[in-house]
């Protein structure tokens, strides 16, 4: 797919690898490092999109898109967990498989969609006395389909059962439109308020066209089109995950506004992936928005470049020689959209700069003339791909100067590895002839390279071990650098290595592509001694492979080939600003600060230095300005300003006229490469949202379910009173990495304010508030594990004013590997991933500037939701044995139905949380503190005649014990 949105999607969506290999035996869930405890996430494999939210009889059901074979998306089906308070979950069977045809070639995937309860069985699926639950969901056809192959509809499944087990409905699919990118249905209920009309409504999006598509069905099987809303906003990806639902407007039933809210990926104001909403009003067939923005308006200042007279202009345009369209960037300007591309939004005039000729293939820069900086900004609109400038890389593919090892496997032809002194076991002993290899990878150098997938007859799924003969560190040979290109794996299951005496002392892993590029190693202790290059393959399945070549001792590391689709500010010749796109073909405004460069001559720099998806960059409209120009994409209404708050829908038939929202805490730009071990991706925690009153009309607040406050640990909370913050950095005496933190902070004179958490001597993660730009921020580019992705390293943040007495409040959620900042009474949210150093749980304060004070501070550790429920205890040992009984007569007596199960604690260690388990299912939880008394009783009610059979777990920080088992009969 050469459209570069299109290309996105292959990548994020529709291009995922098999399933990995089979693994041990997994972990302790609790035992792995960046686990969350309060958040969901599946015991095992990959999971994204949350489905099918639902309440239903006291309990929640959460459905998710889930691979229940392996860590990467792919095998998209739905997995299931239910909780009925919102806090703990429990994970049920695979509720909706992909489905396979009689030869086990998978026919369809299932994407995301909606569950309703269709208490009227206006279906005919299930009856009057037993109403079916009725998952409506995109049907994505492979394309090994028979009949629609690479189509996506929407079809149905219904349970009769609760949501335990699903049949998909035989006339599926039950709504196609003949589209290839319809898809996300979410069904609701309507009544139409003046007839008392009901039927039912979904919204599902036609995702490039950035549509929400509204259909009408009166028994979810028969679906008529009602309306299209879009584009509007926010079109940089494509429209995903659409909802509808009114709010009363501040508690008022009798002013209700609907609320449609589109994902969208890439295209988020933080970057990738992340959500918008409008608000306005919906009449049964059509939504008109009360809160599009326009996007015409042009700043002002000097126009330096508009690229609108057919030409460069004197800018210097260097293609890729021999590129048969001359690309990137042509002959001249573009006047729009090129061939393949998707379309082409926000740039200004007829021309801009598009470096999408011949595709992503071919690299190049464009350079403008110098010129004088004299004004304080520099504005311009950037768009493409989202590949950042990074210092200390080159835009060739120069080795460093050194000893070139194995003559970079140029070996004359018929000479393997193995007759050069290499070893080779597994798979790639089976045939020695293989490598090196002519195949494979880009960016290597001359003809041969190490290549795993080609080393032996199974592709991916070759295992085995390359390891070269001995050779000396020299004196002065400090590095080691090769390039490296192939899968990623942080298991030790991939990587090339570094032997000293047959130990293991250094170690890289490929960048899950095909593109190699220069890594290198300090090996500099190791002077003078022998040592041995290893590529070891144990991993199968997508990218389970690596490529290698041309390995060099030298005095200097090799410069990392750049990757960037980027624009740039030159001065002397160094990069002083720069800013790359979006993954996005909409252009958008760019501000650069150059005050402090007056009077020094500048020149313009655009470089596409990538070849492979959004390869490419657009820019347009530079112009000198005495004020930086606002994005457009911060004029828009976002469900949140982070990186990490996508697939973001609501559940229906919440009671109590509740509106809960979840979303999944990830983003495609990075979300297959995140460092986590047996599993992949968590949900944020459910929040409650209510639209309230602002000068620009009703906006959603948000606000963690109250149920979490079941997890606080008040009495072990820690406060600090009002004190001012000195210019540095100070680490509180409190810790925790599982915490809820309020604070109430005022910058003063201070250029900014902020706390740090998940800390140690080396890392930490910044949660501040700028107070020249008006902005609250999470820092997490120096929070521990980053480089996993050049994507991931950001700061995000948002525009927050300061309340009328110079103080803005925050409450964010730690947990282990996120937070979730809330400030402005909900109305602004920041979600991020973080994935801190082992044992980071350091809190601090800060201040950059002198004048800030600390108003107030709470910070009150939380129990855990799932894995480990103990929080803060003084455990030194699990938790001693307990006593349980029933509440009257002798152990064999039957009951009636209402009882308690009491449970005495043993005394010794802490005994911090208690819970009562029937069969696999947990029906009773209590949180204890230090000071409360040994006695734990649960009372049950309504229980069915027959035996009850009960076990009690008991949990502190240092463990978990079995505290015993109960038969409880009850007479019937």
């Amino acid at each position: 797919m050469a459209a570069a949105a299109a290309v996105a999607l292959a990548a994020g969506l529709l291009g995922a690898a098999p399933a990995d290999a089979a693994e041990p035996p997994a972990p302790d869930p609790a035992s792995e490092q960046y686990r969350p405890y309060l958040h969901f996430s599946p015991e095992r494999n990959w999971m994204n999109d949350p489905n099918g939210l639902v309440y239903e009889d006291g309990t929640w059901h959460l459905f998710f898109q889930h691979n229940p074979y392996g860590t990467r998306w792919g095998n998209m089906s739905w997995g299931h967990a239910t909780s009925t308070d919102l806090v703990h979950w429990e994970e049920q069977p695979l509720a909706i498989p992909q489905t396979f045809d009689a030869n086990g070639v998978a026919i369809e995937d299932i994407f995301s969609g909606s569950v309703v309860l269709d208490e009227q069985n206006t279906s005919g699926l299930g009856t009057a006395e037993n109403p079916p639950m009725i998952a409506i969901y995109t049907s994505a056809y492979t394309p090994a389909h028979p009949t629609l192959a690479g189509r996506q509809a929407q079809s149905l499944a219904y349970s009769l059962d609760h949501g335990q087990t699903w049949t998909k409905y035989e006339g599926n699919p039950v709504y196609d439109r003949g589209s290839s990118n319809f898809r996300d249905p979410k069904v609701f209920r309507y009544t139409n308020p003046e007839t008392g009309e009901s039927y039912w409504v979904m919204a599902a999006v036609e995702a490039l066209q950035y549509k929400v598509v509204l259909s009408r069905s009166d028994d979810l099987k028969t679906w008529t089109h009602l309306s299209d809303f879009g584009p509007a906003n926010a079109t940089g990806g494509i429209w995903e995950c659409p909802d509808l639902f009114p709010l009363a407007v501040d508690g008022d039933p009798a002013n209700t506004k609907w609320v449609l809210v589109v994902n969208l990926n890439p295209g988020s104001v933080a970057g990738g992936s992340g959500g918008q909403y409008f608000v306005g009003d919906f009449d049964g067939t059509t939504f008109t928005s009360e809160s599009t923005v326009a996007d015409d308006a042009v700043p002002a200042g000097e126009v330096f470049a508009g690229f609108d007279d057919g030409t460069y202009d004197g800018w210097t345009v260097a293609n890729e020689p021999g590129n048969w369209k001359n690309g990137p960037f042509g002959d001249a300007p573009a006047t729009g959209t090129l061939p393949g591309q998707n379309a082409v939004s926000g740039f200004i005039g007829g021309g801009l700069v598009n470096g999408f000729n011949d595709f992503d293939w071919p690299v190049g820069t464009v350079e403008s003339p110098t010129f004088t900086i004299d004004d304080p900004y520099v504005n311009l609109l950037v768009g493409g791909g989202n590949h950042p400038h990074v210092d200390g890389t080159q835009l060739g593919n120069e080795p460093p100067a050194g000893r070139l090892l194995f003559d970079g496997f140029e070996f004359p032809d018929g000479t393997t590895l193995v007759d050069t002194g290499w070893t080779a076991t597994g798979d790639l002993a089976v045939d020695p002839n293989r490598n090196p290899s002519t195949a494979g990878g880009d960016y290597y150098l001359g003809q041969k390279r190490i290549n795993t997938w080609e080393g032996g007859p199974k592709g991916d799924d070759n295992l085995g071990d390359l390891t070269s003969p001995a050779f000396t560190i020299q004196p002065g040979e400090d590095h080691l650098s090769f390039l490296l290109g192939g899968g990623k794996r942080f298991n030790g299951t991939l990587e090339v290595r570094l032997l000293v005496d047959g130990e293991v002392v250094r170690t890289a892993t490929g960048p899950e592509g095909g593109a190699l590029n220069w890594q290198s190693w300090d090996v500099s202790e190791f002077a003078g001694r022998d040592v041995q290059f290893q590529v070891h393959d144990d991993a199968t399945g997508g990218w389970g492979h690596l490529t290698v070549d041309h390995l060099v001792l030298g005095a200097e590391p090799a410069l990392p080939r750049s990757e960037e689709t980027s624009v740039s500010l030159v001065v002397d010749g160094e990069v002083v600003r720069t800013a790359t796109g979006r993954n996005s073909e909409t252009l958008d405004w760019v501000s650069w600060d150059v005050a402090e460069y007056a009077g020094r001559e500048a020149s313009i720099r655009i470089v596409d230095n990538n070849r492979f998806g959004w390869g490419h960059v657009l820019v347009d409209q530079v112009m000198f300005s005495d004020a930086a120009a606002a994005p457009r994409l911060e004029g828009y209404d976002w469900l949140d300003w982070g990186r990490d708050y996508y697939a973001t829908v609501s559940f229906s038939n919440a009671p109590d006229g509740r509106r809960v929202m979840l979303g999944w805490m990830n983003n495609w730009d990075y979300a297959n490469d995140i460092p986590t071990g047996t599993w992949r991706s968590a949900n944020t925690l459910p929040r409650d949202v209510s639209l309230v009153s602002t000068p620009e009309g009703p906006r959603l607040a948000q606000q963690v379910a109250p149920e979490f406050a079941q997890l606080e640990q008040t009495d072990r909370a820690y406060t600090d009173a009002s004190r001012p913050i000195a210019d540095g950095s100070e680490t509180l005496p409190v810790a925790g990495d599982v915490v809820r933190i309020d604070a109430v902070l005022r910058p003063g004179d201070a250029d900014a304010v902020g706390l740090s958490v998940l800390g140690d001597d080396e890392a930490s993660t910044r949660i501040g508030y700028d107070a020249a730009s008006g902005r609250l921020f999470v820092d997490r580019r120096d929070s521990g594990s980053t480089a996993f992705h050049p994507a991931f390293p950001s700061l995000d943040d948002a525009p927050v004013a300061l309340s009328e007495d110079g103080t803005v409040a925050i409450t964010a959620y730690v947990d282990r590997s996120s937070v979730e900042v809330f400030t402005a009474d909900g109305r602004t949210t920041i979600t991020d991933q973080v994935f801190p150093n082992a044992g980071a749980d350091a809190i601090g304060l800060w201040a950059d500037g002198d004048g800030a004070t600390l108003e107030s501070l709470t910070v009150t550790p939380l129990h855990g939701a799932m894995y480990k429920e103990a929080g803060v205890d003084d455990a030194t040992a699990p938790p001693p044995a307990a006593q349980l009984s029933s509440t009257s007569g002798p152990k064999s007596a039957d009951k009636d139905g209402d009882y308690l199960v009491k449970v005495k604690l043993g005394k010794g260690q802490p005994t911090t949380v208690v819970r009562l388990v029937e069969g696999d299912s947990v029906i009773g939880r209590v949180y204890r503190a230090a000071d409360d008394g040994r006695m734990v009783q649960f009372p049950i009610t309504d229980a069915a005649p027959g035996e009850h059979h009960y076990r009690v777990e008991l949990e502190n920080s240092a463990g978990t014990t079995d505290g015993g088992s109960l038969v409880v009969r009850v007479a019937g």
